[in-house]
């Protein structure tokens, strides 16, 4: 294999298009040309496609999590006075004594017959005193507050006759009047009473209110809060005094890596601006941009709340415009390559509470790229037309679930891809618009100790029939198998794992920074569907080391020197070389 051909494009060595014969001239000079300089298709193959997105993966990131919550008592605060309830009729001295059969429980919805029955049992079939009749009152209302009704309670009324010793108990239970939010500068006090409302239904139990506090706390647009339950003016009616603190909104992000295939310039530079409440409604606005010597890329999105539930509408576009630029013998003839994407994706947690949260979420996008070769529309990646160009309507269906513990987080998300015919390529062989495939990831990160982590995670991906180069699953280079150049093979199907431990060498004074060292491990494998190639039979590999600094969350560096284990291709050419990663992520707002 030429030393040419292992040098890995933006999305994937890909396969030359059969050249179409209505303009055989042209066709003839091109391929003159490049049979002249003695590359092969493979190696013109190494064209840009569609970049990996700008913006963050769907899984949470491993420096943010686990995440813990405050105490309970730092979010809600004991009540200092609960409802009022109707005025009780004097009773006798405790000399006089009464014998009650049964007790009537009026007003309870929470609790069964049987359950009011027991706890009024001490207390029938026996002459009492009023002392303890009152107590048999007070028995139902502490079964309400043991179970977190605490705003609920139980009275005699007055002027009742006891009548075959029944005595009826009437039961109020609290309701929640209003919700009272102070504190907010930008963000609406609705994002947060409708949230809380949600939550928290009739009758009233302090075990929701909490729930609903913690989910607002894991909110990134809420930095802290505290509340508190007040009386309100009516018996059983309470209302709830937020005080919040917004998050800060506007966020800046500067990224330098080497992420970057070595065909376009592996050296990138990213810039990054995000308002998370541009109108105030929980709207989040993201516009980023980054290049690298051969390439450069605009992404823009805006999110859209619709409910209290957190369900979101969100509209993302992408653009890219890319020129091979390694080995030096493509800058001769001028191969570049264009891409654009527009996403529309709603997303709806259908669970979600402090631990865990189960979402579905539906999507289409409409993803275009064309190639040319000295200037002249030229069919290089696999499911292009004869024109170069590549035409993708796509429905997307997936789940995300995420389950968190105090000292571990587990995160998983399945895609199910259906390329439709709207306006797609069509070849009278696949790959073309047409297609279905299953993408699944996973990621587990354990807290061992303080600053200590375990980071698991793994990639799948399964196809029914050769895919487009967009669409194919990339191994090697950041965030893939360390060791190997970016994105070395690209496959129709493929399995990714990786293993990695944090462990600090340094920690700076009051907390402002740590130091970790990285040992990991990545292994991948690749497969084709149909005629479209055979990738590599040895999978990909490798083991090293990494060392990461974070500083008060405003700069967090990393290095990873990746040792590849398993020789790829007939020739190395120098990708069983070792490789040195890195990136510095600069947040000054």
């Amino acid at each position: 294999m030429s030393a040419l051909c292992l040098h890995p494009p933006l999305a994937a060595p890909i396969r030359l298009g059969w050249p179409s014969p209505r303009r055989p001239l042209r066709w003839l000079g091109l391929i003159s040309f490049w049979s002249c300089m003695g590359l092969s298709s493979s190696s013109l193959a190494q064209v840009p496609s569609f970049p990996s997105p700008i913006f963050p993966p769907p899984l949470p990131s491993p420096e943010q999590v686990p995440e813990r919550l405050p105490p309970p008592g730092e979010l809600l605060r004991p009540p200092t006075e609960l409802p009022p309830l109707p005025t009780e009729p004097d009773l006798p001295e405790d000399a006089e004594t009464v014998t009650v059969r049964a007790f009537q429980v009026e007003g309870s919805t929470v609790f069964t017959p049987e359950e009011l029955a027991a706890a009024t049992a001490p207390f029938v079939n026996r002459p009492i005193t009023f002392t303890e009749l009152l107590q048999a009152r007070t028995a139902i209302t502490q079964l309400y507050i043991d179970k977190g009704y605490i705003t609920s309670g139980a009275f005699i009324p007055a002027g009742q006759v006891i009548s075959e010793g029944v005595v009826i108990i009437q039961v109020i239970e609290g309701r929640l009047a209003a919700v009272e939010v102070t504190g907010l500068r930008r963000l609406s006090p609705r994002y947060i009473r409708d949230r809380i409302t949600l939550q928290v239904r009739a009758p009233l139990n302090v075990n929701q209110v909490l729930v609903a506090l913690q989910m607002l706390q894991l909110d990134p647009l809420v930095e802290r809060l505290s509340a508190e339950l007040v009386a309100g003016l009516q018996p059983g009616e309470s209302v709830l005094a937020i005080t919040a603190e917004e998050a800060q909104a506007f966020r800046t992000q500067v990224v330098l890596d080497n992420a970057r295939p070595e065909s376009i310039g592996s050296f990138q530079r990213q810039v990054q601006f995000e308002h998370l409440n541009l109108l105030g409604y929980g709207d989040a606005l993201r516009v980023a941009y980054a290049n690298t010597d051969g390439s450069h890329q605009f992404s823009g999105g805006y999110r859209l709340p619709i409910n209290a539930r957190n369900g979101t509408l969100e509209v993302t576009y992408e653009q890219t415009w890319s020129q091979v630029i390694e080995p030096e013998v493509f800058r001769l003839i001028d191969l570049k390559g264009q891409a654009r994407s527009l996403h529309l994706t709603y997303r709806q947690p259908v669970i979600q509470t402090p631990r865990q949260e189960l979402a579905l979420g539906l999507g289409v996008a409409r993803r275009e790229s064309e190639t040319t070769i000295l200037g002249e529309p030229f069919p290089i990646s696999p499911g292009s037309d004869d024109q170069g160009k590549t035409r993708l309507t796509e429905l997307k269906f997936f789940q995300d679930w995420l389950q968190r513990h105090s000292n571990s987080v587990l995160a998983l998300r399945s895609e199910f891809n259906f390329g439709l015919g709207l306006g797609a390529t069509t070849n009278p062989t696949p790959p073309d618009g047409h297609f279905f495939l299953w993408r699944t990831q996973a990621q587990w990160v354990r807290e061992l100790a303080p600053d200590t982590l375990l980071v698991l995670r793994a990639n799948a991906q399964v196809s029914d029939r050769p895919l487009p180069s967009l669409e194919q699953f990339g191994l090697g280079g950041a965030d893939s198998v360390r060791g190997y150049p970016q994105d070395l093979q690209l496959a129709d199907m493929g399995v990714f794992g990786s293993a990695e431990a944090r462990f600090p060498l340094y920690r700076m004074p009051q907390g402002e920074g740590v130091l970790q060292v990285i040992p990991f491990l990545d292994i991948g494998k690749g497969w084709n569907r149909g005629n479209q190639g055979q990738v590599d039979a040895n999978p990909l590999l490798a083991v090293g080391v990494g060392l990461r600094w974070n500083w008060r969350d405003r700069i967090t560096a990393r290095v990873d020197w990746g040792i590849p284990l398993l020789s790829v291709g007939e020739q190395s050419g120098g990708i069983d070389e070792s490789r040195i990663l890195f990136s510095i992520v600069g947040r000054p707002f």
